[in-house]
This record gives C-alpha cells, sequence and structure tokens, in this order.
C-alpha cells in the first residue's frame, strides 16, 4: 500500500513516525509505506524530508491525488474534511479519514454516503491498547452479567491556562460547533458502538469556560466552541452509558478510560496506567483484582511483552488494523472505527447541542 498524507501537522507526522516502525510488526499484515505528502505549508513539507521513502511533496492535494498513491491519510482542521475527503474518494483512493469526520452531521452524511465504494476507516488509536482490548473482550464475552452501567471518557488540561493562544480547535467556524465532541469525541465512542451499546436518549452537559483568548497579535479572538462536555444517555436494553470529553479536566495530560460494571463482573483500564487491567470480582468479600497486561497487541510485534505499550504503539496497530482489512485479512480482530460509527457519533452530538440548548432530554 501507497500512503499518501495529506495535512503535515502534528498527527500528519505521528502517522510517519509509526509507519517507520512497520518492519517491527511481525508478521506484517501487508505492506504499507509513506511516498507522498501534501501541506500547503512548505515548512511542514520540508520535515518530511528526513523521512526515508518519502518522493513526492505537493503543495495542492489535487497533485497529490493524481499520482499512484493507494489511499490517503488526511490531518486537516474539521471545517476541510468535507471538500477533502470527497475528492480523494471521487479520485479512487482509500481513506484514512481524521474524526470527526465532517465539521456537522450533514457533512458526515455526505461523506459517509460517498464512501460506499472505497475502503474507508477513522482514525481512533487508543482502543488498540492490549489493556482496552482485554476490557473489550471481557464485556464481549458476557462477563459482567447483566450491565450495569458504562463510562468512556477521554480527557486533558491543554486548554485550563487562559494565556494559551486561539487555534481553529476553538472557534466554530473551523473545529464546528460541537467543539470538543467533534476533536475526542470518536475516541470515546469507538469501543461502546463496536459492543453494539446504541444511544437513545441523551442529556448532555456542556461548558464553554472560556470565551476568548489571546490571538497572538496583540489582541484577543472568539472561543466559541464546547471546552467540555459530559453526555448522559440510555442505550438500548436500558443500559446507562456515559461519555465524557474535556480539555479542561485538572491533571490529565491525555488520558482515555474506559469502566464497565455488571451484576456479575466488572472491568476498567486507562491509559494512566498503560500495563493495568482491573477486574472486579464478585462474592462476599468483594474485590478489584489488578492485572498487568504487558506488550501483547493484537498484531504481534518484535517488542518483548514485558515493556509498557504507549501512543506511538497503539498508532501502529491501528495503521496494521488498516492494512489488514483493506488487504481482507483482518480476520476477527478489533478493527478501525467504521463510515457508521462516524456518522452515529455525529447524530450523538447533534442531540447534544439540543439538549444543552433546551436542557432537555433529547433522542439520538
Amino acid at each position: 500500500m501507497k500512503l499518501g498524507i495529506i495535512g503535515g501537522g502534528l498527527m500528519g507526522k505521528e502517522i510517519a513516525s509509526a509507519l517507520g516502525r512497520w518492519f517491527a510488526l511481525d508478521p506484517s499484515p501487508g505492506t504499507a509505506r509513506l511516498v507522498a505528502v501534501c501541506d500547503v505549508s512548505e515548512p511542514a513539507r520540508d520535515w518530511f524530508r528526513r523521512v526515508p521513502g518519502v518522493e513526492s511533496f505537493y503543495s495542492r492535494h489535487e497533485d497529490l491525488l493524481a499520482s499512484d498513491v493507494d489511499a490517503v491519510y488526511v490531518a486537516v482542521p474539521h471545517s476541510l474534511h468535507e471538500r477533502l475527503y470527497l475528492d480523494v474518494l471521487k479520485a479512487g483512493k482509500d481513506l484514512l479519514a481524521e474524526k470527526p469526520f465532517g465539521i456537522d452531521r450533514a457533512a458526515a452524511q455526505r461523506i459517509a454516503e460517498a464512501s460506499k465504494n472505497q475502503f474507508v476507516r477513522v482514525s481512533s488509536e487508543f482502543p488498540f491498547f492490549p489493556g482496552v482490548q482485554e476490557a473489550f473482550r471481557y464485556v464481549r464475552e458476557g462477563r459482567l452479567g447483566k450491565i450495569l452501567e458504562v463510562h468512556s471518557s477521554f480527557l486533558h488540561s491543554s486548554d485550563l491556562d487562559p494565556t494559551k493562544p486561539v487555534n481553529w480547535k476553538r472557534q466554530s467556524a473551523t473545529c464546528g460547533e460541537i467543539g470538543v465532541m467533534g476533536d475526542l469525541g470518536l475516541h470515546v465512542c469507538h469501543v461502546p458502538f463496536r459492543l453494539g451499546l446504541r444511544p437513545k436518549t441523551i442529556y448532555a452537559q456542556l461548558q464553554n469556560v472560556y470565551s476568548e483568548r489571546p490571538d497572538g497579535k496583540g489582541g484577543f479572538a472568539p472561543c466559541d466552541t464546547w471546552d467540555n462536555a459530559t453526555l448522559h444517555t440510555w442505550c438500548e436494553g436500558d443500559i446507562p452509558v456515559t461519555f465524557e470529553t474535556k480539555r479542561m479536566a485538572p491533571g490529565q495530560m491525555n488520558t482515555w478510560s474506559f469502566e464497565a460494571l455488571g451484576t456479575e463482573g466488572g472491568v476498567r483500564f486507562s491509559t494512566k496506567e498503560p500495563k493495568t487491567l482491573w477486574t472486579f470480582e464478585p462474592g462476599k468479600e468483594q474485590r478489584w483484582v489488578q492485572t498487568d497486561v504487558g506488550h501483547r497487541p493484537s498484531f504481534p510485534v518484535v517488542t518483548g511483552p514485558i515493556f509498557e505499550f504507549g501512543f506511538p504503539d497503539s498508532l501502529l496497530q491501528m495503521l496494521a488494523a488498516f492494512t489488514a482489512e483493506r488487504n481482507g485479512t483482518l480476520e476477527g480482530r478489533f478493527g478501525c472505527a467504521t463510515p457508521d460509527e462516524a456518522l452515529l457519533s455525529h447524530r450523538l452530538f447533534d442531540a447534544a447541542l439540543r439538549s444543552q440548548k433546551g436542557n432537555t432530554v433529547e433522542t439520538v
């Protein structure tokens, strides 16, 4: 698979870095190499000249799409998703899209409709931690008994500093009215949705803490997106599921967590303890049991099981899943988020906006 990248920012660099460790997969789910990069910024393009194997550098995405790449990873502001994703699909290229898969529900719907003839998946790397995979299997195997509640969260504190300059993620015109839900939300939806938990109704609590930030030019610019979002939902089967996404969570650097509780057991995992899985054992003496999961990802690598799994490893696993599923060799392993799951997340976020506006419980 010859991969191209459109958008040479933080995540474009991370994807390039993960592909640079492709040889660590053992066995490999197929070949994948980065051959082309597109960014409107020349300094951004120049960074990729240090990456072995990159042959072509473009300032116009149309030129990259006219090349012989097989698939494209796109990481750009949400306001550009629809245009670029549709151009990728029209060019006959497969797509690894960034979340939220469009600036709003209508855009996501149009992208999903256009994606039916190409292989399209959406980036969501945290579920590929080995501990998350163990928690997923625990729930899927029915070890909870009757599910009592589920919590899925992604929290960080990057916006606590009021002097942090504004950027595109803090303005509705480029990030979307859904704000932090678009930025972080699919990460917390991926596992619950894959477990079949479908929200029916929602009560949302959304916070916009700072209404303006420094604009980097000596003045201030408006911040009109939601900083924090807590979504209380009833899912099918009358299961309460809480989805939590926050940019202002004191004490959280970049924490993804999942917890599911039931009548016969419980399981929880957090990236704060990347080797640790907690399982609940009911009985006369109820207790949580700690297990060190180790470095045992879905796609084996040369890294020994005693070592700690991290964010770059999760990206490599996500790319391996994308490649394997594209080749038809996923073989029952956990796959990347689908367009349908991204579209369902938009329905959830759209209902959250209605709930916040009216302080009401809304149908998803």
